[in-house]
């Protein structure tokens, strides 16, 4: 992580398609900032009776703390 890069809170958008592309859905990708192998926690979410059930994981990363939302469906962010 260099130094301009410490004080802003949320990735670059940048930075969330060098995630998108390396995350296989196996195995977390490395954090595109500290290089930290980062964490995923799926996210529930019905249908609540809409006919579909999105699919979300939210990467995170235990080292600088950021975090990105992911369709998995979709293979987007949010």
């Amino acid at each position: 992580m260099n130094e301009d890069d410490a004080g802003e809170a949320q990735y670059t958008p940048a930075e969330v398609d060098d995630i998108r592309r390396s995350y296989s859905g196996e195995h977390p990708p490395d954090c595109p900032r500290c290089g930290s192998r980062m964490t995923r926690r799926p996210i529930g979410g019905g249908s609540f009776g809409l006919g579909y059930a999105r699919r979300r994981e939210w990467l995170i990363c235990p080292g600088c703390k950021r975090s990105a939302l992911f369709d998995l469906k979709r293979g987007t962010r949010n």
